[in-house]
């Protein structure tokens, strides 16, 4: 058939996605709601088993030299990804926020913790520092205007009421240090006022960019503990050398990058609450790793976290009034206050749109006119 031709050409043989390419794009919205819980998944499971790691590497680490070596690891995998994807700056004004975070939550919050954890037990710690969200929640409330839904109060306190269960069932008769108690305490505000401070951030450059330049400068900010960190890694055993290690690629870079990017899609309050899933992942993970046999207590009070963590995420999936659009791509239209959430009808997402209206047609012309 004339005009219609026939080639022999290579079918097209599809690029298969992978974990950047994936976590960048621009999915529908079930699709996102679907990648920001999968992300905060592997974001609660690394960052419970840091807690069982730090009390390992503690042993042979002095809290600041742990906290630098972790930050150095985890900023070198992040450099490396990022040069391999050639990522650029983020844009001038995420770096209030990554600065902030970047001081707070990668520097004040991992020195303290490491601290605390030498004087608590991990239950206890991650006991305490899981009121971070209560915090968060109240601070994105105010600073970033998300509000409070009743669902998300309603997931808190039943989540706060099972962490209490399991850290009470954990520290024993006396056992938790009245010190350990306060560095956790201030590891929690660290927590919470780094993730208000990143949220708005991220309408400005990407997850990967967030984190690695969050991380590096946390990373300065512990440089004063080089020389400690080199004393300790002449002295420490292999196996603490490399629980440092694992917490700067995994709880560190990996954790905070998906942490980072289901932050972009969903609201500071909502991603708080569901880390109050730790607390029970951590009795687990020192039962199998530390050889600490939770009791049934305790597993009552796992139950009651991951109980809590649901109802604080659900909520109505269509008819809801607004919706939350919290990513990188929203940055030049996004107003200038510095809140990280914007506010739209919800036919502008997941909803089915009202048809347009169909125009008059004008009155035909004669070629002539």
């Amino acid at each position: 058939m004339e005009g219609v031709r026939s080639e022999n050409r290579e079918p097209f043989a599809a690029t298969p996605p992978t974990l950047w390419n994936v976590m960048n794009s621009s999915p529908s919205p079930r699709r996102t709601e679907l990648l920001a819980a999968g992300a905060a998944t592997v974001t609660v499971l690394l960052w419970a088993s840091a807690f069982v790691s730090i009390r390992s590497a503690g042993q042979a680490y002095a809290p600041g030299a742990l906290a630098l070596g972790r930050l150095l690891a985890g900023a070198l995998v992040l450099g490396v990804i990022c040069l391999i994807r050639r990522e650029g700056l983020p844009g001038r004004a995420a770096w209030p926020g990554i600065v902030i975070s970047g001081l707070l939550w990668f520097g004040l919050y991992m020195v303290v913790l490491n601290w605390g954890e030498q004087k608590v037990d991990a239950g206890t710690a991650a006991l305490v520092v899981n009121i971070g969200p209560l915090i968060m929640a109240l601070l994105a409330g105010w600073l970033l205007k998300e509000g409070l839904p009743s669902r998300l109060l309603a997931g808190m306190a039943v989540s706060f009421l099972g962490a209490a269960v399991v850290g009470l069932s954990m520290s024993g008769e006396g056992s938790a240090s009245v010190l350990g108690v306060l560095l956790c305490l201030l590891a929690a505000f660290a927590y919470a006022g780094g993730v208000v401070a990143q949220k708005p951030a991220l309408r400005h450059g990407s997850a990967l960019q967030v984190t690695t330049y969050g991380c590096v400068i946390g990373a300065v900010a512990c440089l004063p503990f080089a020389g400690q960190l080199v004393s300790d890694a002449r002295d420490a055993p292999l196996s603490a050398t490399l629980n440092m290690l694992y917490l700067g690629v995994f709880p560190t870079a990996l954790a905070f990058t998906t942490w980072a990017f289901a932050l972009a899609r969903t609201t500071a309050g909502r991603m708080g609450a569901t880390t109050y899933a730790v607390p029970a992942l951590v009795v687990l993970m020192s039962w199998v790793a530390l050889d600490e046999v939770p009791g049934w207590i305790t597993l009552v009070g796992g139950l009651v976290c991951l109980a809590g963590v649901a109802v604080s995420r659900s909520g109505p999936r269509a008819g809801a009034n607004t919706v939350t659009v919290g990513t990188a791509d929203t940055a030049d239209t996004a107003d200038t206050a510095g809140t990280a959430t914007a506010a739209v009808p919800a036919t502008a997402v997941g909803a089915t749109p009202e048809p347009p209206r169909l125009q008059p047609c004008p009155e035909p012309q004669s070629e002539n006119s």
